[in-house]
């Protein structure tokens, strides 16, 4: 046994990709090059990695506790489709070298998703899981950091590595995630603990934050059974309904030390059930665009702007972001004092840019990446503001994330964020550091699905969930899916925010079932 005194060397590495199988964009090497390619020896890369969730909370974690660091490549890049076997093994094979090249160490953690999916692999995390197994051996505490829209595979599980996933919808929570994590992979390697993770799915599609009820009760019921004896952690894995995959759907982690077997899998079961009953419970269905629109335009006078979400176009999800649906209906509108962002048109951006700031000019907007972008629009438009340095915050309190080129553009009464990284809205940023004043604003369009809540709840007056046209439609009975384990003829439950495929039949992986791994730590 080791000196539990003595600093542990803990190995962090990341590699995270959410994988939406109906996205029109493919995912290259470039893509994670452009967002999070961190190699070790890279200062710029190093930046922008210890700021992603997850990976620099790990390490700050092992800091704190005084334990030595030995980082691992870390890789991300925005949701979007499958990539390939070739490109997943590569990166793979990075955080397995760097893992190798780590030396003697006393733990290892990874900072992943859960929903990644390479074409011919539906499993990447299961698959990584059990490589690193095999290099390091039964012995070595292996922990993972999941978003909770990873679809958690039994080959996950088996792989002995200790899972938790965030609770959060914004997920505000990495950093006490990662403390729980470290603290019972350190009770590992010190021989102190020897726990147990169990998978429970549970056969349901869906989508819905944490920041309302019920899911706001839900979350606190976790909590609290966190607080009994022998459980140190319990994950409510939402899944990701866009990915169609032989695992996709919901699932119960719980990571026990003492609990009895059959007090976990009621456990289990008993989280199953609530989960089933929070989001079968939830109320109407979202609006579609000319219903949003005009219950916004209908709402009365206060402070702040409503908030309408154009969740079917969150980058954050993998769709395009250059739907024209929303910007469209408030045209025909002649929608007055009123904003959205952010479009993803690098070309528009340019143009404008290269128009100027007070600049008149004829611009075709967005709708250009595919069916589900709808047709672009064609405005005559004044430039606003042009600025190539602009951020926003993700994750942080500062802003961090680069928007790339971005331009304010001014069309009748309608204010247009135009940029050139794609990626969702974060934060109120993406508006005000092109001088939008969002206070004054009566409706403010945003592409996010639910992480804009955290910086724009202050300021809303009110929020709309809208169910336009998209890769991200709350409609999933609209999709085609072809891999999951069961026939698609389920019972579907329209529900607040979401529209909830349950699975029908046997043969969902799990289903009414528990599966438990055990590493033996050191």
């Amino acid at each position: 046994m080791r000196d539990p005194a003595q600093p542990k060397r803990v190995y962090v590495a990341g590699l995270s990709h959410e994988t939406n199988s109906f996205s029109p964009l493919p995912t290259s090497l470039r893509n994670f090059e452009q967002d999070i390619g961190y190699r070790p020896g890279d200062p710029a890369g190093r930046e922008r990695a210890l700021g992603f969730p997850g990976y620099g909370d790990a390490i700050a974690v092992a800091h704190e506790r005084g334990d030595i660091v030995v980082e691992g490549p870390c890789f991300w890049t925005q949701p979007s489709g499958p990539m390939t076997r070739a490109l997943y093994e590569n990166l793979r094979d990075e955080v397995l070298a760097g893992l190798k090249a780590a030396g003697p160490i006393d733990m290892a953690v990874l900072n992943l998703h859960g929903a990644m999916v390479a074409q011919g692999l539906d499993d990447c995390e299961g698959d990584l899981l059990a490589h690193v197994r095999d290099q390091v051996g039964w012995d070595m505490p292996i922990g993972v950091l999941l978003d909770l829209h990873g679809n958690v595979s039994p080959q996950m599980v088996e792989s002995g590595a200790i899972l938790i996933g965030v609770k959060e919808y914004p997920h505000d929570d990495y950093r006490p995630r990662a403390e729980e994590l470290h603290n019972i992979l350190a009770a590992m390697a010190d021989g102190v603990r020897r726990p147990t993770t169990t998978l429970r799915s549970v056969p349901i599609l869906s989508r819905q934050g944490t920041t309302e009820a019920p899911m706001r009760e839900f979350v606190a019921g976790l909590r609290e059974m966190e607080t009994r004896e022998g459980i140190l952690s319990v994950t409510m894995m939402h899944g990701f309904p866009w990915s169609d995959g032989e695992h996709s759907g919901a699932s119960v982690l719980i990571v026990s030390d003492g609990a009895e077997e059959e007090v976990v899998e009621a456990l289990t079961e008993d989280i199953a059930d609530r989960f089933t009953d929070a989001v079968t419970r939830m109320s109407a269905p979202w609006p579609g665009v000319a219903e949003a629109v005009e219950q916004a335009l209908a709402t009365p006078p206060g402070s702040g702007p409503v908030i309408i979400a154009d969740s079917s176009d969150n980058p954050g999800g993998g769709a395009a972001c250059d739907s024209s649906f929303l910007l469209r209906e408030l045209v025909e509108r002649d929608a007055r004092n009123a904003a959205i962002g952010m479009i993803w048109d690098p070309q528009a951006a340019a143009i404008a840019a290269d128009a100027g700031v007070g600049a008149r000019l004829p611009l075709r907007i967005g709708g250009k990446v595919g069916p589900l972008s709808g047709d672009p629009i064609d405005l005559e438009v004044e430039v606003l503001n042009v600025r190539s340095d602009a951020k926003q915050c993700l994750f942080s309190d500062e802003p961090n994330d680069p928007l790339g080129l971005a331009v304010a553009l001014r069309a009748g009464g309608i204010e247009i964020v135009v940029n050139s990284n794609r990626q969702q809205v974060f934060s109120t940023e993406c508006f005000t550091t092109l001088g939008i004043d969002l206070a004054a604003k009566a409706l403010v369009v945003v592409k996010s699905s639910q992480h804009f809540r955290t910086r724009f709840d202050p300021i809303a007056r009110s929020t709309i969930y809208c169910d336009a046209p998209g890769t991200l439609s709350a409609d999933l009975s609209h999709f085609p899916y072809r891999r999951l384990s069961v026939s698609r003829r389920g019972r579907i439950f329209t529900a607040d925010r979401a529209t909830i495929l349950i699975h029908a039949g046997s043969g969902f992986p799990g289903d009414g079932k528990t599966l438990s791994a055990t590493c033996s730590g050191s």
